[in-house]
């Protein structure tokens, strides 16, 4: 093996296995929801117009749909850029929604309790910048608990004002610069309300990269990344058995998956004494992640939420 090729698959070992943050909203898909020739207040309105739109041309999927909810994914990439996503309608009043994931005082920390439910997750903290709120993330290269913290990678993500309008709000969390060539990472959400207790959601990643980071999402896939798939089937009508997308497609759906999941296990935590509800909330994640075994399914419950608790007790003894 080339001398060159060896040491890429080596140090993408450590990055790619966490297959973490891999996308939301490309630049592309950002100009389409926020179009600079007209004001804050119309995008946000033709913003809520078009989602709904979206949301009547995919209902016979939606209702369709093999995921066990009414969900709707996607992904796609470029020789630069990879992005996965997800539409999905959640049974919970939009102001619940809203409440939970676009509140200005309480909102980046629940997206710190959100993110850290993916099991290569180990610290999520909130810090306000000069502009605006940063949430510090720690990504690890394996599912180890109490990973000390010098061992994993550190992304820095800035975390967007909320744009709203009635029945209406986005968010976009961004990190300039990721491993191994890889840049603008990105988290983008939006949702709309449908009736008084169901809301649509779109929830998007996406990540650009090099001529380094291609060659080294080859090595991890030609090697640590072999046989993983995603959820997505490309088998042709005649075929008797699904073929599911694999390589960076499958990868950024997978991600896209367990980071809805993250979404709905925290919106749908159920109201209990304080000391309990980490577990519900990890338990949710685990038993919803179990529904795809074929693609998500890495450790076992014990040993997931065992190593979730020690992050958190390290997260709270840090603050």
């Amino acid at each position: 093996m080339p001398r060159l090729l060896e040491s890429v698959i080596t140090r993408s070992r450590r990055y790619w296995v966490t297959e973490l943050l891999r996308g939301a909203a490309c630049a592309f898909i950002l100009a389409a929801c926020c179009p600079p020739s007209i004001g804050q207040a119309a995008q946000t309105v033709d913003s809520a117009t078009s989602l709904r739109a979206t949301y009547e041309s995919l209902k016979p999927q939606l209702d369709e749909s093999a995921f066990h909810r009414r969900l709707y994914l996607d992904s796609r990439e470029s020789p630069s850029t990879v992005a996965g996503e997800i539409y999905a309608v959640m049974d919970y009043p939009f102001a619940t929604v809203s409440r939970i994931l676009n509140d200005p005082s309480h909102g980046p920390k629940n997206w710190c309790n959100i993110l850290i439910l993916h099991p290569n997750v180990k610290y999520c903290h909130v810090a306000p910048s000069s502009s605006g709120d940063t949430l510090t993330v720690n990504v690890s290269q394996d599912e180890v608990p109490e990973e000390k913290l010098a061992s994993t990678y550190r992304l820095q993500f800035e975390y967007d004002p909320a744009t709203t309008s009635p029945g209406y709000f986005r968010i976009n969390l961004h990190a300039g610069s990721g491993p191994l060539d890889t840049r603008d990472y990105q988290i983008f959400l939006e949702a709309v309300s449908l009736s008084s207790n169901r809301t649509f959601l779109h929830l998007t990643y996406a990540y650009s990269y090099g001529a380094f980071g291609r060659l080294a999402m080859k090595g991890y896939l030609a090697t640590f990344g072999r046989g993983k798939v995603g959820f997505t089937n490309i088998a042709g009508p005649s075929a008797t058995e699904p073929k599911y997308a694999d390589g960076v497609r499958g990868l950024v759906e997978r991600n896209t998956m367990r980071y809805f999941l993250a979404i709905d296990a925290f919106i749908g935590e159920p109201s209990s004494l304080p000391d309990t509800r980490l577990d519900q909330r990890l338990n949710n994640w685990f038993s919803a992640s179990e529904q795809y075994p074929r693609q998500l399914h890495e450790i076992d419950r014990q040993h997931y939420i065992a190593m979730k608790e020690a992050e958190c007790r390290r997260l709270q003894t840090s603050q």
